[in-house]
């Protein structure tokens, strides 16, 4: 196993396993990443939760340490992926950056599928910065939960990216980068992540009956 604390959650023995980075300012067990993987391993699936290094080190050392550059995340995806076994029995994303890095390396690492939830199109008040050039070739079948009222993207800025047909959207009505929807929209919080976990079980049973085929 990679030098990183791991959680994981349901059954050892299923087909597919999830892996799951955290977003750039909360850890792996934030209340967003602890319903969305117990939501998951009640329905069967196995998810895997691990911090990359700077996150794993606000917990020894207190202070907010700015994120790992690019190469180091991307290195901490790469030895979890390692660590973990066949890749093509491993789904992995995350929240937000913990999503965006994974979508940099699935096509490379063979995996079976890519769940970002909420990805980070480009950067807080800067939509001309882009973060998307790989997902226009994107190879890995892919599903993105996202907001429509996302600061990191919204649906009149993705309709223009020409994302490949491999990256499926799923937009939640009304609902922030966290999925968190306005009081006035009638809609909760926790009724956007349930059907946030539905879609992204609904995505991985889809995959588990392509990977069973082969």
């Amino acid at each position: 196993m990679p030098d990183v604390p791991l959680l994981i959650d349901g059954p050892a023995k299923a087909p597919l396993t999830l892996v799951l980075a955290h977003g750039a300012g909360a850890p792996m067990d934030s209340p967003f990443m602890n319903t969305v993987a117990e939501g998951l391993a009640h329905r069967g699936v196995r998810v895997v939760r691990f911090e990359f290094s700077y996150m794993a080190a606000r917990r020894t050392g207190g202070r907010r340490g700015a994120p790992d550059r690019e190469p180091v995340l991307i290195a901490s995806w790469r030895a979890v992926i390692g660590a973990l076994g066949d890749p093509s029995r491993l789904v992995i994303g995350g929240k937000s950056m913990g999503g965006r890095i994974a979508s940099m390396i699935a096509d490379d690492a063979g995996v079976a599928g890519l769940v970002c939830l909420g990805y980070p199109f480009h950067p807080l008040g800067n939509p001309a910065r882009t973060r998307v050039e790989h997902l226009k070739t994107l190879r890995t079948p892919a599903v993105i939960l996202q907001g429509t009222r996302d600061s990191f993207g919204r649906p009149d800025e993705v309709a223009h990216y020409g994302l490949s047909p491999a990256v499926r959207i799923v937009w939640a009505e009304d609902a922030d980068h966290s999925l968190r929807p306005r009081a006035r929209s009638g809609r909760t919080e926790a009724q956007n992540l349930s059907d946030a976990i539905v879609r992204v079980f609904n995505f991985i049973a889809s995959l588990r009956a392509r990977v069973q085929r082969l």
